[in-house]
């Protein structure tokens, strides 16, 4: 009898350690989800500043600014820009009012640095802010998670030690010491309101009030809608360790000033938009830059039934999901647009589209970055090239076409110049000014015609259209000639030895003395041509992205 016990109890405890083990990611993202968190208040109502009244005399020297900024959108997911994942008639229609720049580059792959490269106009070299800071624990989560389910991808690598000794998530942000494009037109009589998602620091010196912008509403957390909202359409993602982390982790919540976290009202990127029209109406009768991140489409991804439902039968779910996202994407852009005009504004406003970076692999989705290879978190031209447009009527002719190459880093030296400002002289700015590109030049004057990329010790040049990526944590590299090769089809990094060296120069001069503020946690394995739903066999090409 005791025998029959005891193994019985020893077939338990196996029992319950195979379900255990099998059953450990949930276990963790169990943890994960019950970590503390800010509690998130009710929804509570929003005042903007009111400026003047409008007057005729408003200085025609000093247009309103209104910079869009999407997430993750790929170039080729906007009618407009590409094909598209579903119409965007307002983005195209906004697109053609002014010019489309055909070779736009996202000031970094990822979505932290790219958005201190947008308001700076310093790269990764100059700020020291290369990678994306991630919430606490997500690095080893992620690492763990990729290596659970691998699909034929090659290990994540963790590195317990960069972890702990980088700062804490809301300290890794972009220094206070940077100075953005919101402070120099502040200073220069603009009124600056940032409206969504902030991703540069949670520390004193590091909210948006810090770093020029005299009234935000910030995104706190993640979600569009509640998971279980009457109105929302989910697409959970089996195959993507950020998905798992997100979906487990994330609330619907937003904040302003640094302040408590309290719940959104409605759709997220139609919240933003409700507050984005507010704000404009607040502002009509003075100068004033509206900075709206959406957070769309990044992951979780949220639609509405309505959108899920306008984009039509769609395949695979999680594609008219995203889809559905694009569509409250466009809407946002109609809106806003009707609204300067309702406002009698719209002549008097340069209106910049942009996304911060391409589309990510992690949604599985194909052709997001259509024709170009690599995803997000990759320095190919699918995780640099963006769609970009700027209207500025009087100023930019509609339907025109700029194919010089420029860079997010572009903006804040062109808005500044645009709303009579300085840039700072006690530090450098690596964009430059893109007005005479739509008054008859066809290069901007960079040193070596060079644009740089760079996070840990990855770092790209692309200079007079050839492109070096250098990799050597990991012993990769690739050289591209654009001007022949723009898809990147064709490695020439061992047939041209002299243009290597030459671009290798380049880069180390660029970098040199650079210290970054934080170390890389995970080396994610990224396959270039494949996305993360897809298996990955022997002889597929991938990257190492550190971050």
């Amino acid at each position: 009898m005791w025998k029959k016990i005891i193994l019985g109890a020893v077939a338990l405890i196996l029992v319950a350690g195979v379900v255990g083990y099998a059953k450990r990611m949930d276990i963790l993202l169990y943890v994960v989800a019950n970590r503390d968190l800010p509690e998130t208040g009710p929804n509570r109502p929003i005042t903007w500043e009111k400026g003047p009244e409008k007057t005729e005399s408003l200085p025609a020297d000093r247009p309103n600014i209104v910079f869009i900024l999407l997430d993750d959108v790929g170039i080729n997911d906007l009618s407009g820009f590409g094909e598209g994942i579903t119409p965007t008639p307002n983005i195209a229609r906004l697109a053609a009012k002014g010019a489309i720049f055909t070779n736009a580059y996202a000031g970094h792959a990822n979505c932290a640095p790219s958005r201190a490269a947008i308001l700076t106009g310093r790269d990764a070299s100059s700020t020291g802010y290369d990678a994306t800071p991630t919430p606490d624990g997500m690095g080893r989560m992620i690492a763990m998670i990729g290596n659970y389910n691998p699909m034929g991808r090659p290990e994540y690598i963790y590195d317990k030690a960069a972890d702990a000794a980088n700062p804490k998530f809301n300290s890794r942000g972009l220094p206070g010491s940077e100075i953005t494009v919101a402070e120099v037109l502040r200073d220069t009589g603009y009124h600056t309101m940032h409206i969504g998602k902030w991703h540069l620091g949670r520390a004193e010196g590091m909210w948006p009030k810090d770093q020029g912008f005299d009234e935000d509403l910030m995104m706190a957390s993640g979600l569009f809608l509640p998971v279980d909202d009457p109105n929302v359409v989910n697409a959970k993602l089996h195959f993507s360790p950020i998905d798992k982390f997100l979906w487990a982790r994330v609330q619907y919540a937003v904040m302003q000033g640094g302040g408590d976290w309290f719940a959104p009202k409605g759709y997220l990127t139609d919240y933003f938009t409700d507050h984005a029209v507010r704000a404009i109406e607040a502002n009509a009768g003075r100068p004033f830059f509206l900075y709206l991140a959406h957070w769309g489409a990044h992951t979780p991804l949220q639609a509405t039934k309505e959108d899920y439902e306008a984009v039509g039968d769609t395949q695979p779910h999680r594609k008219r999901v995203y889809a559905g996202m694009m569509h409250s994407l466009d809407r946002s852009v109609g809106r806003i647009m009707d609204k300067l005009e309702a406002e009698g504004i719209a002549d008097n406003t340069i209106v910049v589209l942009s996304s911060d970076n391409g589309a990510a692999d992690y949604i599985g989705i194909d052709g997001v970055n259509a024709p170009y290879r690599g995803w997000k978190n990759t320095f190919f031209e699918g995780g640099l090239k963006i769609p970009m447009s700027v209207t500025w009527p009087g100023k930019i002719a509609p339907g025109t076409k700029i194919d010089t190459p420029v860079t997010h880093l572009d903006l804040m030296p062109t808005l500044v110049s645009a709303g009579g400002g300085a840039l700072p002289k006690d530090r450098d700015i690596n964009g430059h000014d893109m007005t005479p590109l739509w008054t008859g030049a066809d290069r901007l004057a960079r040193p070596d015609d060079a644009i740089h990329w760079g996070t840990a010790d990855y770092r790209v040049v692309q200079a007079g259209g050839w492109k070096l990526q250098l990799n050597p944590s990991f012993d990769q590299g690739w050289l591209f000639n654009l001007n022949d090769d723009p898809t990147e089809q064709t490695n020439l990094i061992d047939e041209e030895p002299e243009k290597v060296a030459e671009l290798t120069a380049l880069i180390e001069a660029h970098w040199e003395g650079s210290q970054p503020l934080a170390q890389s946690v995970v080396a994610a394995p990224l396959a270039i041509d494949k996305h993360l739903a897809e298996e990955m066999v022997a002889g597929d090409a991938f990257v190492y992205w550190p971050n």
